[in-house]
């Protein structure tokens, strides 16, 4: 499932990402993949280990946090902390498929714990009309889709669509990225839960039946009982 989820971030919070980011300490982006995802790969990445990737990341954390369609896509079970990148002169990312497992780092005296990348995350952080090119292309069953959304907004899609970002030639693109294990690991049933669950809150805002409502609820959530991993 491909969804554009509007206005993760306000105002103010985007605001003090970007004046953060502004004079951040990048690096190169290939040290972050393996010999193929470096082939290609150009761009620039905050390291894994810097507090201002630490301090963003908790920022755009508590922001999808706050949004229930973000939530009701996803249904993530766990997700690795965000990371932030930068496209400019050029920089592109060609063709690749992301990791399908991936180790995030553990605290102090923890052993780290693996998880299935199941859901691709991209968070906007610049206005479409301040760099040309950086259009995100995902391929799908349903074809090729070229998104370039406003600063604020994510696009959630399989982990497995093959995907690029196209060159940057004006400007720069700042993005917060990050993967999610879901709780349902088909994408086909994820997608249905959702459709359920939005027709479901359509149908309490029209004031629909409400025996009818509380069994459709039923049938959704007794769905997730059966298809949800923990």
């Amino acid at each position: 499932m491909l969804l554009h989820v509007p206005g993760v971030l306000d105002d103010a919070s985007l605001s003090r990402i970007r004046k953060t980011l502004e004079g951040a300490a990048w690096t190169d982006g290939r040290e972050t993949v393996g010999p193929q995802g470096a082939g290609v790969k150009r761009n620039l990445q905050l390291p894994d280990g810097s507090p201002v990737r630490h301090e963003l990341g908790q920022l755009v954390t508590a922001a999808l946090a706050a949004s229930p369609l973000y939530f009701a896509a996803a249904l993530p079970l766990r997700a690795l902390p965000p990371r932030f990148n930068c496209y400019q002169g050029g920089g592109t990312y060609g063709l690749h498929v992301d990791g399908a497992v991936m180790t995030p780092a553990a605290p102090p005296g923890q052993v780290a714990a693996t998880m299935r990348t199941d859901i691709s995350c991209t968070l906007f952080l610049s206005e479409p009309d301040e760099y040309d090119g950086g259009q995100l292309v995902i391929h799908d069953t349903y074809g090729t889709h070229e998104v370039k959304l406003p600063a604020g907004d994510l696009i959630l899609y399989p982990s497995s669509s093959l995907h690029m970002v196209e060159p940057v030639t004006r400007g720069a693109r700042l993005a917060a990225f990050f993967w999610i294990q879901s709780l349902i690991r088909d994408d086909a049933q994820r997608r249905m839960l959702f459709e359920m669950d939005t027709a479901i809150q359509s149908l309490t805002a029209s004031g629909a039946d409400a025996a009818a409502l509380l069994q459709l609820t039923g049938v959704y959530h007794n769905l997730l009982r059966r298809w949800a991993e923990t």
